[in-house]
């Protein structure tokens, strides 16, 4: 990583060091601001970077800025060609975590918003957020998830993130690598940073929406691959906390972690403790998919280094590489 690192701040390419806000930034008094975060990764083979699903991250963003009521003025077309540039400018040639942020800029104490609004991208080599090789212990944390009519979970709203960030310090300190949410309803919603699945009888289960989940783009992801390639039923419904003790398989989805496996609960191993032959499979599709080694999937990334190559060269190149292994 450079020194100092090319970023997108105030509507142009700066350098970190210049990208600064008032300590009296609403944001950052009020938890005023909304994130996402995007994927990209390195094909040695090809000698390119993918963003993954870029314009699907950003037309999420801009929709969850607006409950907020904050104001984006690019389309998320343009925002994942801003994003593309931001890469090619820091010469990245490794994997990467690209952090969009969009937040209410007045410099003024008072928590009535105003629409004084700014964004700013950051793009940072990146990698991995949990180390998962082996599986994770998690642990279900005596904080509930925060609900919808208080502030959106389908949102990355910043200050809603207090809620993971005490979640996930009870478990860390608990022992655990990762924190599961019961939503008031005693239901499990999500881990502090990620979405989370469990198989039972051959079916992939993952809660709804409307039970205080992030809607994930890799959870998506992954629902597409295990209907496509595994031919899974996924069932989207409540999960009780007991059934995480009895279940088959259980592991989390979301950009930062990826797909993790979880083979502990509460101390408890799922099933016989290792990581199970359908989390291991999806593992494999997504990691795959997203590093532009399946040609199904080619639609989901975004080259950053060869802009104009068509769908169709990203598919035979993928055929190529495919067949040189």
């Amino acid at each position: 990583m450079k020194s100092d690192p090319v970023v997108y701040f105030e509507n142009q390419f700066v350098p970190l060091s210049e990208a600064k806000v008032s300590i009296m930034t609403h944001a950052l008094h009020y938890g005023t601001g909304v994130f996402d975060g995007i994927r990209a990764y390195w094909n040695t083979a090809s000698a390119e970077l993918y963003l993954v699903r870029p314009v699907d991250h950003y037309a999420r963003w801009k929709a969850n800025c607006g409950i907020l009521r904050i104001n984006v003025p690019h389309s998320a077309e343009e925002l994942a060609k801003i994003t593309a540039d931001l890469c090619r400018r820091n010469g990245f040639t490794g994997n990467i975590y690209v952090r969009p942020l969009a937040y209410k800029s007045a410099a003024r104490l008072g928590v009535h918003p105003d629409d004084t609004d700014a964004f700013s991208l950051i793009a940072i080599p990146f990698g991995d957020y949990l180390d998962s090789r082996n599986g994770l212990h998690a642990g279900i944390v005596s904080w509930r998830r925060v609900e919808d009519n208080a502030i959106p979970s389908r949102a990355k709203i910043c200050g809603a993130y207090v809620n993971s960030a005490l979640a996930s310090d009870e478990a860390r300190r608990n022992g655990f690598d990762e924190a599961i949410f019961l939503n008031e309803s005693g239901h499990v919603s999500e881990g502090a940073t990620c979405n989370i699945f469990m198989i039972r009888n051959n079916k992939l289960i993952t809660p709804p929406g409307s039970d205080n989940i992030l809607e994930g783009i890799t959870r998506a992801s992954v629902i597409e691959l295990a209907r496509r390639e595994l031919r899974l039923e996924v069932v989207e419904r409540s999960i009780e906390r007991s059934e995480l003790y009895i279940c088959d398989e259980i592991f989390f989805t979301g950009t930062a972690v990826e797909l993790a496996p979880v083979v502990r609960i509460d101390h408890r191993d799922v099933a016989n403790g290792k990581i199970g032959p359908i989390t291991a499979e999806l593992r494999r599709l997504y990691f795959d998919a997203t590093h532009c080694r399946m040609p199904a999937y080619a639609h989901w990334l975004t080259p950053v280094y060869n802009p104009g190559v068509t769908m169709e060269e990203m598919k035979a190149e993928v055929r190529d590489e495919c067949w040189a292994v």
